[in-house]
C-alpha cells in the first residue's frame, strides 16, 4: 500500500503492547491512527513465534501479571482473545536440601517455608500483606502520569498545571492509605533488598528466592540501593489471577498482541509491519510526518513512540531541533542490562523430580544469597556469570497449543549476562554462554537429551532484534532517579517532548517497564487532553 500521501491524526512507532494500546485509546475517541512496526509481528518484546515447526515460543516476554485489568475491560481484550491462565504454584525452588514451593494458597506456602525455617514461615504472611497494601495505595499512582516537577524553560498550560494537581493529589491520597506502612514504603523505594529481605527472614532458600524479583531485569545485586522497588514492581498486577501470581497467555505472548490487534483493527486503526521509521520530519519546532527507510513520508498531527528515548531522539530526531541540556539528560539514561533469554523445544517433559503440576510455575534455579551475589561479581568482571541465576517455565504444562503432542517449550531467563561482555559476543561466548546454563539445570534433571532445537538471545540480541537500548528490557533502567516524575528524564515525565506534537509511550515512560499497557493508555490520555 502506498503511504506516501496519507495523513492521520496520530502516528505510533512501534507495534508493541504500548504502541498498540495507545493507538486503541486514540481510535476509541474518533482519531484516525496508523501504527509502523519494523517487524512483520506484531507484540514486540510481547510476541509469539514459531521458531520450530509446531513449537510456538514467546521469545522475549514470557510471563503476564502487570497488565492493566483496567485496559482489559476498556479494550474488551477477552472479546478478542485474550485468555490469562493461572498458575499454581507460581514457583518452585530447587535446593540440594528440598524444594520450596510458593504459591496463592497460604497454608500451602507455611508448609512449604517451613521445612526451612519455622519462624519464616510464620513470617511470610505478614510480608506478603505488607506489600499487598503497599502495592494497593500506589497502584493508583500508576495510571495517571506523574507530577512534572519541573518545566525546564517550557510553558505550562492549563491543562498541564491541572494534570499536576491531580497527580499531587494522587500522591497524597497514595500517601494517606500507607498510613503506618510508609516508612516500609520508603524503603522499598529507596533501599536494597538484601537488607530488607534479611530483616525480615533468616532462611537462605527464602530470601534468594525473593530475590530474584529484585534483579530480573536489572544489572544489580540485591545488595545494590533500588533493588527492594524491582521486588515491589514485580507484585503490583494481578492480571495472573491474584497479586503477585504471573500467568500465562494462551497461545504464548503474542496472544496478548492478538487480542489488541484485533481490537485496533475493529476501531480503524491502520496497522502496518515491515515499515521501518527513518526519521521523525520536524518544521518549526513541531513534528509533522514520519518519513519510511522506503522514502514514504506519512503525515500526522500527533506523532507517538513507542520505542525507547534513545533511538526516538538520537536515532529519529535531528540532534539540532533539540535543547543541549535534553540531549544530554537522554545520554545520561542508564540501560545497564545483564539479562538474556534461552528457549528450548523439548521432546518431553523434564524430570525435576516433582509432579508435572508443580512444573507450571517458575522454576527457580538461585542456591543461595552468596550464590546470587557471586554471578553478579562475574558480571560486573564483564563476565557472564560462571554460575548464572535461572528462571525456567514450561507454559505447555498448561497451554497444550505451544508444541506437538508430547513435546513441551522451556523458557529460560538468565542473570547475569553482561552487555559489554569482554571479547563481545561471539558465537563462541554465545555457545559457552548457553552450556554454563544448560550445565546448571544439569545438575537437576538431564535436560541435554530432550533438546530437539535452541535459541539463545544475548543482551546484543535483544537490542538488534527489539530495539532496546543495552538490551535494557525495560527500556532504561528502574531505579529511584529514573522513576515517575524523574522518567524519562527530569522535566518531561509527562510523556511530551522538546518537540511539540511529539510524545513518548513505551516503557521509556511512567510507570516503567514490564508487560503493563500503562505506558500507551497513559500518553494517548494525555494526547487527547492536550
Amino acid at each position: 500500500m502506498d503511504l506516501e500521501n496519507k495523513s492521520y491524526d496520530n502516528i505510533i512507532i512501534g507495534g508493541g503492547h504500548n504502541g498498540l494500546v495507545a493507538a486503541a485509546y486514540l481510535a476509541k475517541q474518533g482519531k484516525s491512527v496508523c501504527v509502523l512496526e519494523r517487524r512483520d509481528i506484531l507484540g514486540g518484546c510481547a510476541s509469539t513465534e514459531e521458531l520450530w515447526p509446531g513449537f510456538k515460543i514467546s521469545p522475549a516476554a514470557y510471563v503476564i501479571s502487570l497488565f492493566s485489568k483496567q485496559i482489559i475491560e476498556d479494550l474488551r481484550l477477552k472479546h478478542y482473545g485474550l485468555d490469562i491462565l493461572p498458575r499454581n504454584p507460581s514457583s518452585l525452588s530447587l535446593f540440594e536440601n528440598g524444594n520450596l514451593i510458593l504459591g496463592s494458597d497460604h497454608e500451602q506456602n507455611r508448609k512449604s517455608i517451613e521445612k526451612f525455617s519455622l519462624s519464616d514461615s510464620i513470617k511470610f504472611k505478614k510480608y506478603e500483606e505488607k506489600l499487598t497494601q503497599i502495592a494497593e495505595a500506589i497502584e493508583p499512582i500508576l495510571s495517571i502520569p506523574p507530577v512534572n516537577i519541573a518545566t525546564n524553560g517550557r510553558k505550562n498550560t492549563f491543562k498541564d498545571m491541572l494534570r499536576n494537581v491531580k497527580s499531587g493529589y494522587a500522591l497524597f491520597k497514595a500517601v494517606k492509605k500507607l498510613n503506618t506502612n510508609l516508612p516500609l514504603a520508603i524503603r522499598l523505594m529507596t533501599s536494597d533488598a538484601k537488607n530488607l529481605l534479611n530483616d525480615w527472614f533468616e532462611s537462605d532458600e527464602l530470601k534468594s528466592t525473593l530475590a530474584t524479583d529484585a534483579i530480573i531485569g536489572a544489572f544489580i545485586s540485591p545488595s545494590c540501593p533500588g533493588s527492594a522497588y524491582v521486588l515491589l514492581h514485580h507484585v503490583m498486577g494481578d492480571a495472573g489471577g491474584s497479586r503477585g501470581v504471573w500467568g500465562y497467555v494462551r497461545g504464548g505472548m503474542g496472544g496478548l498482541a492478538d487480542s489488541l490487534e484485533k481490537a485496533c483493527l475493529e476501531l480503524g486503526v491502520d496497522i502496518f509491519k515491515n515499515k521501518d521509521v527513518k526519521n521523525i520530519v520536524v518544521e518549526n519546532g513541531i513534528a509533522v510526518a514520519v518519513q519510511l527507510n522506503s522514502s514514504e513520508t506519512i503525515k500526522a498531527k500527533n506523532v507517538l513512540s513507542s520505542v525507547d528515548a534513545n533511538l526516538t531522539f538520537n536515532k529519529f530526531i535531528d540532534p539540532k531541533e533539540l535543547p543541549d541540556e535534553f540531549l544530554d539528560s537522554i545520554k545520561k539514561i542508564d540501560y545497564a542490562s545483564a539479562s538474556a533469554k534461552i528457549n528450548l523445544a523439548l521432546s518431553d517433559l523434564p524430570d525435576f523430580g516433582v509432579s508435572k503440576e508443580l512444573l507450571s510455575g517458575t522454576i527457580h534455579i538461585s542456591p543461595g544469597m552468596k550464590y546470587i551475589d557471586e554471578a553478579f561479581i562475574d558480571a560486573k568482571r564483564g563476565h557472564f556469570s560462571k554460575h548464572p541465576i535461572l528462571e525456567i517455565t514450561i507454559p505447555s504444562t498448561v497451554d497444550d497449543t505451544l508444541a506437538p503432542p508430547g513435546c513441551h517449550v522451556m523458557s529460560i531467563f538468565v542473570q547475569y549476562a553482561p552487555y559489554n561482555l569482554n571479547g563481545g559476543w561471539t558465537n563462541a561466548a554465545k555457545n559457552k554462554f548457553t552450556e554454563a546454563c544448560l550445565k546448571q539445570i544439569s545438575n537437576y534433571c538431564d535436560i541435554k537429551k530432550l533438546i530437539l532445537h535452541k535459541q539463545t538471545l544475548t543482551p546484543v540480541d535483544l537490542e538488534s532484534t527489539y530495539g532496546l537500548t543495552g538490551g535494557n528490557i525495560m527500556q532504561g533502567g528502574m531505579s529511584l532517579n529514573q522513576l515517575g516524575p524523574f522518567r524519562p528524564v527530569v522535566g518531561w515525565a509527562d510523556y511530551k517532548t522538546p518537540i511539540k506534537n511529539l510524545y513518548l509511550c513505551g516503557a521509556a515512560t511512567h510507570p516503567g517497564g514490564g508487560v503493563m499497557g500503562l505506558c500507551g493508555k497513559n500518553s494517548a490520555e494525555v494526547v487527547l487532553n492536550n
